[in-house]
C-alpha cells in the first residue's frame, strides 16, 4: 500500500486548480526552466511542503514546467509565490472559484474584527493571494478573461467594502454620523462610492487601478457637525485612499483615482449629490456622458448611489437624437482621435489601450452606440463592453459580424493586456520595444515565436481599427496630420503627449492638462456644450498655429490666459472655426506679441473690431477716434471712472493698432501717427478732465493760460506701442495775478505745479484698469531741479540764453498738443523762433558728437539689434535731422520740423544733404522704424535673435522686406556700418568719450 498522501481535495469537493492547469505555455530555455525548478522545489522544502507538492505533481505533469515557466517570465509573481510557499500549495490544491468566493467573504467581513493597522495588513495580504490566484488561473487556461475580470472586479469591490463599512462604523462610534444600520454601515449612511470604468464595468484588469467617485447626499447622512459634513466625508475619504493606496510592507490594495469626479481641479474629493447634478446639468461634458454609462454603487450607501445615477439618467441617455447629440458623439470621438486608420499599427512599443486598433477602440465603438441608441432603449444601457456588443447585434444596431470581431479581438487584446501587467504588476499598456522582453509576453500569451504573436496582434488591431473607422466614416475631419490629440477624461495619453511633443511644445503633459480643464467646463466660455464643441473643432488647428510661433509653450499659456477671461464662447469659437484668418491672427498674437496678448486677455472683446471686415482697410482718421473717445467719457459719473475708461480705449485703440502692425497692413509711420494721434487725443481729454475738477477745488488764475508741449516721439509722431511721453507744461497768467480764486487758493507757481501732478496722476498712475503711459517731464528747464510747470515767458528766457546744445536738439521735436488754442499757437511760433537762433557751426559740431559720445558711454549698445542706441542706428540718424535744423534753421526755416523723415528730406531738397546721404539715410530710418514697431510689440527688453521664437523672425524679415531672417541681420549690419559712415562725413567722428 502506498504511503504517499494524497493532495487535499478543494473545500466543498471541487476540482483543485493544479489538475486543470493545460500545458500550452511555451518554456524559457532549458537552463532558465531548469533553475526554475530548482527554486521552486527548493522553496517548498524550506517551507516543509516538499511532499504535498510531489503529490501535486504525481497527479499533473504539466504544472512542473508551468510553473517554471510563469515564475522565469514574471517576477512578480515569482516573488508573491516564494514569499509564502504553503500559500501556493493551497492555491494549487483547491478549486480557484471556491477559494476565492471564500477569500472575498472573509475580506468583507474585516471591518467586524479588525483594528485600522491589522485591517491594512490583511487587506494587503488578500491582495496578495487573489494576484497569484488570479494569474495562476488565467495563465493555466483555467479561467478565461471575462471570469479573470470578473473575479479581479469582485475583490475590489469586496475590499472597497470591507474598508468603507470599518471608517463608517469606527466614525459612528466616536458619535461622528449616526448610521440607521450599523450592522450594514454602508445601508443608508448617505455616503456614496460610484465605480467608474473598467469596476464600475466589472471589467478590471490585472494591475488595474481603481477609478472611484465619491459624493455624499447631505438630505440622508446623519452627520453630528452638519456645518462641516463636507469636511467630514472628505476626510472619510482621504483615509480610504490611505487604506487602499499607501504601499507597507504588506504591499498595497489598489492604486485609487479619483479624478474623474466632476470638475477636479477645483472640487474636493468628496462632492454633494447637490454639486454633483448641478455640475453635470451645466458643465457635464460629452466625455463624460460616455464615462457614466459604465457607473456603479462600488460601496457605502449603494441605494443612494444607484438612485443618483437614475436621477442623472437624462445626462447621460437623451430620448432624441438630434443633430446636437450627434454633434456630441462626433465631438467624442474627436478628442480621442483624429486619425482616419489609414496610418500603420506597430507591434513593439504599441499602446495596446489607447493605440490605433486598441481597447479603447473597442469601448468606445460600444459607447457612442449606446450613446445614440440607449436614450430610447433601456436595453442598450449596460455597462459591460461585450454584453452590449451582443445586444447592439441582436437590436440590429451593429452588423453582427462587426459584434464577432470586435468580441474575439477584445477577448485577445486583454488577455495580452494582462500578461503584460503581470510580469511586473505594473498598470502598463505598452508592449515593450526590445525582442527578449516582446518574447516573454509571446510566451505567456501562447504563441511559438514572436514573429506569431505580432502577426495574430496586428490582425486584431487591424480589424478593430477597421471597424472602429467605418464606424466614423461620415465624421468631420479636423486635421490629416497632426496625430493624435486625445483630451477626454483624465489619463495622459501616451500619443498625445508624443505628438504635442512633435508639434513643439516643451511641456506637453501641461498643455494636455490645460486643455482637459478647458473641457471640464472650469471657464465661463466653456460651460455650455456648444462652446466645448466648437472648441474641440478648432483644437487641432488651434494647437498647430500656436506651434509655429516657436515659443509654443508661452503662447498657449497666453491663450490659455485669454479664455479664461472670455466671458462666453460659442460664437467666437464658431467665428474662428469658419475663419482660419482671425484664427491664424489671434495665435500670432498669443505667440509673438505679448503687449497685445496682455489686452486681449484683459478684454477679449476687443476681437469684435477685428472681425469687422473694414477693420484691414484704413486706420480710423483722427475726428473718429476722438468722437469715439468723446462717447466713451461722457458716460463717466466721476473723475476715476473717466480715468478708467480712458485707460480702457487707450489700450484696445493701442490693441487695434498694433494688431494692423504685426499683420502687416499698416506701414510703420503710419503706426507711429496713429498711436501718436491716440495718445494726444486721450491726454488731450484728461487734461480737461483733470482742468475741470482742479478749477472746482481751487478755482482759475487771472488771465491764465495752458499749453502741453510733447517732446520725444510723441512730438515727432514716431510713436511705438512701448513709447513714453515726454511733456512739458507751460503756463501764462496776468502780471498781478496774486493767486486763484477758489475755495482753497494757490499762488500760480503752486497752482500749475499741482495741476501737472493731477495730469501726471491721470496719466500714469495704476487704477482698476492698469495706466495708460509713463510720463518723463524731465525735459523741462533744469530738468528735475525746476518747477514741474513752467511759464512760457520763464522758458523762453531760459531757452534763449541757458539751454545746452542737447536741449535745443530735443526742441527741434517739440509740439504743442493741448491747452488753451491762444497759447498753443504762441508756443509754436516760439519754438521756430528759438531753432531759428543764429548759432555756431563748430560749437554745436562739438556738442552733438559729444552728446553722442556720452550716450554711447551712458547707454551702451547692445549689438547691432539694439536698433536705437547702436552705432549707425537710429539715434544716429536722429542727431542728424536734428543737427541739420541747429545750423540751418536760421537760412533755411523751411527744414524745421519734428518728423526725422520731413526733415531729411526737406534738407535734402534744400541742399543742406546731399542727395548720397539722403539715399542711406532715408531708407535705413525707414527699415529701422518698421523693425522697432514689430519689437516694441512683441519683445519684452532687449532682443537676442537667438532666443526669438520662428515667428517673430519671420515677422521681423517680412517688416524688412527681405526674404528670411539671415538676410535681414546681414543687411542690418550693413546698413548701420553706412549709416554710421554717413554721420561721420556730415557731423565728424564720435569722440572715444565726451570732452569736457
Amino acid at each position: 500500500m502506498s504511503t504517499r498522501r494524497r493532495a487535499p481535495e478543494a473545500p466543498g469537493g471541487g476540482e483543485p486548480l493544479a489538475t486543470r492547469i493545460g500545458g500550452g505555455l511555451r518554456p524559457p530555455r532549458a537552463a532558465r526552466a531548469k533553475a526554475a525548478s530548482r527554486d521552486l522545489g527548493e522553496a517548498f522544502a524550506a517551507a516543509g511542503c516538499a511532499g504535498p507538492y510531489a503529490e501535486l505533481l504525481a497527479r499533473n505533469d504539466a504544472i512542473a514546467p508551468f510553473l517554471a515557466t510563469v515564475f522565469d517570465a514574471s517576477p512578480f509573481l515569482r516573488d508573491t509565490a516564494f514569499a509564502d510557499p504553503r500559500r501556493l500549495l493551497d492555491i494549487l490544491s483547491d478549486d480557484p472559484d471556491q477559494r476565492f468566493d471564500a477569500l472575498c467573504g472573509r475580506v468583507e467581513a474585516l471591518w467586524q474584527t479588525c483594528d485600522g493597522d491589522a485591517l491594512m495588513a490583511e487587506l494587503r495580504r488578500a491582495r496578495s493571494e487573489v494576484a497569484l490566484l488570479v494569474g495562476l488561473a488565467d495563465l493555466g487556461a483555467v479561467w478565461e478573461v471575462d471570469r479573470v475580470t470578473e473575479a479581479l472586479t469582485a475583490f475590489a469591490r469586496s475590499a472597497v467594502s470591507a474598508a468603507t463599512n470599518f471608517l463608517l462604523f469606527e466614525a459612528h462610534q466616536s458619535g461622528a454620523i449616526r448610521l440607521p444600520h450599523p450592522d450594514n454601515p454602508g445601508r443608508g449612511s448617505g455616503w456614496i462610492l460610484l465605480g467608474m470604468g473598467k469596476f464600475g464595468a466589472g471589467e478590471l484588469n490585472y494591475s488595474s487601478d481603481i477609478d472611484l467617485i465619491v459624493l455624499f447626499d447631505p438630505e440622508i447622512a446623519d452627520v453630528a457637525d452638519r456645518d462641516e459634513i463636507g469636511s467630514f466625508f472628505v476626510k472619510l475619504t482621504r483615509r480610504l485612499v490611505r487604506i487602499l493606496q499607501e504601499r507597507t510592507a504588506d504591499g498595497y490594495v489598489f492604486r485609487t483615482d479619483l479624478r474623474l469626479r466632476p470638475d477636479p481641479g477645483s472640487t474636493p474629493l468628496a462632492v454633494s449629490t447637490t454639486a454633483g447634478f448641478t455640475y453635470y446639468e451645466a458643465s457635464g461634458q460629452n466625455w463624460e456622458r460616455a464615462a457614466m454609462i459604465k457607473a456603479a454603487p462600488v460601496g457605502g450607501d449603494e441605494a443612494a448611489g444607484a438612485a443618483f445615477l437614475q436621477e442623472l439618467s437624462p445626462f447621460i441617455w437623451r430620448k432624441y437624437l438630434d443633430y446636437a447629440a450627434i454633434a456630441d458623439i462626433h465631438s467624442i470621438k474627436r478628442q480621442i482621435h483624429d486619425h482616419r486608420g489609414h496610418e500603420s499599427i506597430a507591434v513593439a512599443g504599441h499602446n495596446i489601450k489607447l493605440g490605433r486598433g486598441g481597447i479603447r477602440e473597442i469601448e468606445f465603438f460600444v459607447q457612442t452606440q449606446q450613446l445614440i441608441a440607449g436614450g430610447r432603449d433601456p436595453e442598450l444601457r449596460g455597462r459591460r463592453t461585450l454584453d452590449m456588443l451582443a445586444k447592439l447585434a441582436d437590436k440590429g444596431w451593429i452588423e453582427r459580424k462587426a459584434a464577432t470581431d470586435l468580441t474575439e479581438s477584445y477577448r485577445f487584446l486583454r488577455r495580452v493586456e494582462h500578461r503584460l501587467q503581470m510580469i511586473r504588476d505594473e498598470q502598463t499598456h505598452t508592449l515593450p520595444e526590445a525582442e527578449e522582453d516582446l518574447d516573454v509576453v509571446a510566451r505567456l500569451s501562447c504563441f511559438r515565436t514572436v514573429a506569431a504573436f505580432a502577426k495574430a496582434l496586428t490582425t486584431t488591431m487591424e480589424r478593430v481599427r477597421d471597424h472602429y473607422v467605418h464606424l466614423f466614416e461620415a465624421a468631420p475631419t479636423l486635421s490629416s496630420s497632426i496625430g493624435s490629440l486625445v483630451f477626454t477624461g483624465d489619463d495622459e495619453d501616451p500619443e498625445t503627449v508624443a505628438t504635442l511633443k512633435r508639434l513643439g511644445y516643451a511641456n506637453p503633459r501641461e498643455v494636455s492638462r490645460t486643455i482637459r480643464g478647458w473641457h471640464f467646463g472650469r471657464y465661463p466660455a466653456m460651460r455650455s456644450a456648444a462652446a466645448r464643441e466648437r472648441l474641440t473643432e478648432i483644437t487641432p488647428v488651434l494647437l498647430e498655429q500656436l506651434a509655429t510661433t516657436d515659443n509654443a509653450d508661452a503662447a498657449f499659456n497666453a491663450f490659455d490666459r485669454f479664455l479664461a477671461r472670455l466671458p462666453a464662447g460659442v460664437q467666437l469659437f464658431s467665428l474662428l472655426s469658419s475663419n482660419p484668418g482671425l484664427l491664424r491672427l489671434l495665435t500670432l498674437v498669443m505667440g509673438t506679441a505679448p503687449r497685445l496678448a496682455e489686452v486681449v486677455t484683459a478684454r477679449p472683446h476687443v476681437l469684435d473690431a477685428v472681425l469687422d471686415p473694414a477693420f484691414f482697410g484704413r486706420l480710423p482718421d483722427r475726428a473718429t477716434l476722438a468722437s469715439r473717445l468723446d462717447a466713451t467719457l461722457s458716460e463717466a459719473g466721476s473723475l476715476e471712472e473717466a480715468l478708467d475708461r480712458a485707460r480702457i480705449f487707450g489700450k484696445e485703440q493701442a490693441f487695434l493698432i498694433g494688431v494692423r502692425v504685426i499683420s502687416g497692413t499698416v506701414a510703420a509711420r503710419a503706426a507711429g501717427f496713429a498711436y501718436a494721434d491716440l495718445a494726444e487725443l486721450i491726454v488731450g481729454r484728461l487734461l480737461d478732465e483733470v482742468r475741470k475738477t482742479f478749477e472746482a477745488s481751487h478755482g482759475t488764475v487771472k488771465g491764465g493760460r495752458i499749453a502741453l508741449l510733447a517732446m520725444g516721439k510723441l512730438g515727432g509722431r514716431e510713436m511705438t506701442a512701448a513709447s513714453d511721453l515726454d511733456l512739458i507744461l507751460l503756463y501764462d497768467c496776468d502780471s498781478d495775478a496774486a493767486g486763484s480764486d477758489g475755495p482753497r487758493p494757490l499762488s500760480p507757481t503752486q497752482y500749475y505745479a499741482r495741476l501737472t501732478q493731477r495730469l501726471i496722476a491721470a496719466i500714469s498712475a495704476p487704477t482698476a484698469e492698469g495706466s495708460l503711459y509713463q510720463v518723463d517731464f524731465r525735459l523741462r528747464p533744469s530738468g528735475n531741479a525746476g518747477p514741474l510747470a513752467t511759464s512760457l515767458a520763464a522758458f523762453m528766457a531760459y531757452q534763449a540764453k541757458d539751454a545746452w546744445t542737447w536741449e535745443h536738439m530735443a526742441l527741434t521735436r517739440a509740439r504743442a498738443i493741448a491747452g488753451d488754442a491762444g497759447l498753443i499757437a504762441e508756443v509754436d511760433t516760439a519754438v521756430r523762433a528759438i531753432l531759428a537762433a543764429p548759432r555756431e557751426q563748430k560749437r554745436i559740431t562739438r556738442d552733438v558728437l559729444d552728446m553722442r559720445a556720452l550716450l554711447a558711454a551712458e547707454k551702451a549698445s547692445d549689438g547691432p539689434w539694439d536698433l536705437k542706441q547702436a552705432p549707425g542706428g537710429l539715434v544716429d540718424i536722429e542727431f542728424v535731422a536734428q543737427y541739420l535744423q541747429l545750423i540751418h534753421a536760421q537760412s533755411h526755416p523751411e527744414i524745421l520740423g519734428v518728423e526725422t523723415e520731413v526733415v531729411l528730406a526737406a534738407a535734402s531738397r534744400a541742399g543742406l544733404l546731399p542727395t548720397s546721404e539722403a539715399s542711406v539715410l532715408l531708407p535705413a530710418l525707414h527699415l529701422y522704424q518698421r523693425l522697432t514697431q514689430i519689437l516694441r510689440l512683441c519683445v519684452e527688453g532687449p532682443f537676442k535673435a537667438s532666443e526669438a521664437p520662428r515667428g517673430l523672425l519671420e515677422l521681423l524679415a517680412r517688416a524688412g522686406e527681405l526674404p528670411d531672417f539671415a538676410i535681414l541681420d546681414a543687411d542690418l549690419k550693413v546698413t548701420e556700418d553706412a549709416v554710421r559712415a554717413a554721420f561721420e562725413r556730415i557731423i565728424g567722428k564720435v569722440p572715444p568719450k565726451p570732452r569736457a
